[in-house]
Formats: C-alpha cells, structure tokens, sequence
C-alpha cells in the first residue's frame, strides 16, 4: 500500500470520527458545559457580581435575593461570586494536573511497551506500587506530604494519576510494536526515537484522549477533596471544596452554602465525563 493510500485512509478515518463525535449529543452537551465553565472562568473579573473575599457582615447568611441571587456564606460573601471565582482554582488544578500526569505517565509508557525487557519490568514494578494504593488515599497522603497549597495539591493529583497513563500507553504499544508499518521503519534503520515519535505515539492518542477527559473529571473531585479537607487552595481564595467544607455546620439553616458548589462540581464533573464517552464513542475502530 502506498503511503498516498493509507494518508486517505487516515484522512476518511478521522473525518468519520469527526462526524460521530458531532452527531452524538452527550459529547456536545458534554461540550457546552465545559464551554461555560472556561468561560465563566476565564470573565471571573467581569462577571462577578461581587468581591469574593470581601466580608459584609450586616448580610451573613442570607437567602438568595435580588441582589446576592444564589445568598451569602457565614461571613456575608457572595456565594455566586465566590462560585465564579472558585471555578478557576478547580478548572486549573484538574487540567494542568492532567497535564502533568500525561507528561510523566506516556513517556514511561513508551519506553515499557517498546523496549520491554529491563525497563518494562523496572517501570511496571513502580507503577504496581503506585497503583495498589487507592488513587484518592495516595493524592491525600501525597497533598499532605507537600503541604496545602493549589499548586502542591496539582502535583499530588498528577503524580497519583501518573500510572494510569503510563499503563495505558505500554498496553497500546505493546499492541501496536509488532505490526509491519514499524517492523519496516526498523529495517530502513530509522533510529527508535523517530519511531516512537512518528509512528507509534500517533497510534496511541486515541485512548488517551479519552483517558484525559475521564481523568480531568476525577481530578476536578480530588482537589475538592483536598480542599474539604483543608489542603488545597487556601482561604479566603474561593474553592468549590473549601466552601463545602466551611458550610457543613449550616446544612439546615443556609442550604444554599453547599447546594451551589456542590451543583458546579456536579456539572463539571459530569461534563468531562460525557465529552469522554462522546470522544471514545467516536474514536473507537469497531464502530466503524
């Protein structure tokens, strides 16, 4: 087959994932919430109604209202506001921890899967001991380690998320390193490097973009963990987490506290998972 034939190939692949992934209505519901989220984020300074550090405490804990539509916490701060605010602490720690986790984990995956021998054992015993520990326990002990800060409790998310990357990547190269397109870059004596780069990572992106989807919603649930619990992001810096946890004791006489939060965790969380379903529905070979 010639190299013109199978870029066709390629080309009608991906514009049949495209058209799938369009067609499917979860992934762009998926889609629109995300959409919102960043946007929300990104016009925090413009869109929020109030400051979200500032306390009024002639307004503690009041309903919603015309003028603090979604009420005030303990302290008389707006709770849209700090909502708005605390969607680019959760939006940042869940991506760029994802982010950090696909930069460990793939490499490693790469080097075990196709090289195997030496280095597959080394890097599979590192990432047997990493994964027989829970992933929430292991960012936990990890955020705990470091210290509480946003920053610390991204790395503890990327590094417990790290072998669920690496292992994935080794099982798609372990399945894809025998076939004839990289047998014959071998025999024209390109160096493995190249290989690596051009052949067999493009071969693999599809599970992990699906894989980073999944991941990025149940990284956007540990670091409000982490915040519940008081390691991540400090007050008065808004935080989904931070603000569950702060309005524990008021459950019954301020519902609103933690019903908002608690909603745009769900809606982000749920978000990411449907744009992943959308991306493994599209990308999946046996559908077509």
């Amino acid at each position: 087959m010639t190299a013109g034939a199978i870029n066709l190939g390629k080309k009608k692949r991906h514009g049949r994932a495209f058209n799938k992934f369009f067609a499917n209505r979860g992934a762009m519901t998926g889609a629109a919430i995300i959409l919102c989220f960043v946007l929300v984020a990104l016009l925090a300074p413009l869109i929020a109604p109030f400051d979200p550090i500032k306390a009024d405490f002639t307004v503690i804990r009041k309903a919603p209202s015309l003028i603090h539509w979604l009420g005030t916490d303990e302290l008389g701060r707006d709770i849209l506001s700090r909502v708005i605010w605390g969607a680019r602490s959760s939006l940042l720690a869940g991506c760029l921890s994802i982010v950090l986790a696909i930069a460990l984990g793939v490499p490693l995956g790469l080097i075990a899967g196709y090289w195997q021998g030496f280095y597959d054992s080394l890097i599979s015993r590192v990432i047997d001991a990493l994964m027989s520990c829970p992933f929430l326990v292991l960012a936990i002990a990890l955020g705990a380690f470091l210290g509480p800060s946003l920053g610390n409790v991204m790395i503890a998310i990327g590094v417990a998320a790290m072998p669920i990357f690496a292992r994935l990547t080794r099982s798609q190269v372990m399945a894809i390193r025998n076939e004839e397109y990289i047998e014959g870059a071998k025999a024209i004596g390109l160096p493995d490097r190249w290989i690596l780069v051009r052949y067999v990572l493009p071969n693999v992106l599809s599970p992990i973009l699906v894989q980073t989807a999944l991941s990025i919603a149940h990284a956007i649930i540990t670091e409000a963990s982490l915040s519940f619990l008081g390691l991540g992001q400090q007050p008065p810096q808004p935080s989904w987490g931070a603000m569950l946890n702060s309005s524990k004791s008021f459950l019954e006489q301020a519902p609103w506290m933690s019903i908002v939060p608690g909603l745009a965790i769900f809606l982000a969380v749920q978000g990411f998972n449907l744009l992943g379903e959308g991306l493994r529905d599209a990308l999946d070979p046996r559908s077509e």
